[in-house]
């Protein structure tokens, strides 16, 4: 166990390089690091209390899931370092036991936990974006999209972007598979 002061999470989670799992009892904000981990392809999970759902999507680029009730304050890093609280500050533990006890706790109460991006539903969604979902469900590519659309390409992977952050996918395909979850692509299609 070694304690460390803010900047030492820092270091610790610069050298990230597959995944940060979080347990937040009490919220989480998006740090300059955790962005910069992000944009370098760090996947993040996160749970959160039920009660702090609404401000999930300040996540947005993270793997946000809520449930009543989160049991303790973690975090775990490529699964090989594990911050927990500690009396003044801090811990960070690198015993494979103590880690792997965390990821397993996690593990176990992610699939129970909902997606905080999951709440949306048909309704959410522009005129626009439905016409966008079926164009790209019928098999169209962006530009051909944006040109039935009348706008630009980049504006095409902007709707895209943002109705994946809103459902929570993290690829086209698994945008596509939500998408089909709530029927929205069935409806288009007929």
């Amino acid at each position: 166990m070694i304690k460390v002061l803010p900047t030492g999470i820092d270091a610790l989670l610069a050298r990230a390089h597959t995944e940060v799992v979080v347990m937040a009892t009490g919220g989480m904000t998006l740090r300059r690091i955790d962005q910069a981990n992000l944009r370098r392809g760090v996947r993040y999970r996160v749970l959160l209390p039920d009660v702090l759902r609404p401000n999930a999507l300040a996540l947005a680029p993270c793997e946000v899931r809520t449930l009543p009730h989160v049991p303790m304050d973690a975090v775990v890093v490529d699964g090989v370092a594990a911050l927990l609280p500690a009396e003044q500050g801090v811990a960070v533990f690198q015993l494979p036991s103590v880690v792997r006890a965390a990821v397993e706790l996690f593990e176990r109460i992610w699939p129970e936990a909902v997606a905080a991006y999951d709440v949306c539903d048909d309704s959410e969604l522009s005129r626009r974006e439905s016409e966008l979902l079926a164009l790209l469900f019928a098999g169209s590519t962006d530009e051909a999209a944006a040109a039935r659309l009348d706008v630009s390409v980049r504006t095409v992977r902007r709707m895209v972007a943002d109705i994946m952050n809103r459902l929570g996918a993290r690829s086209r395909f698994q945008l596509g598979a939500k998408a089909a979850d709530r029927g929205w692509l069935l409806q288009r299609a007929g």
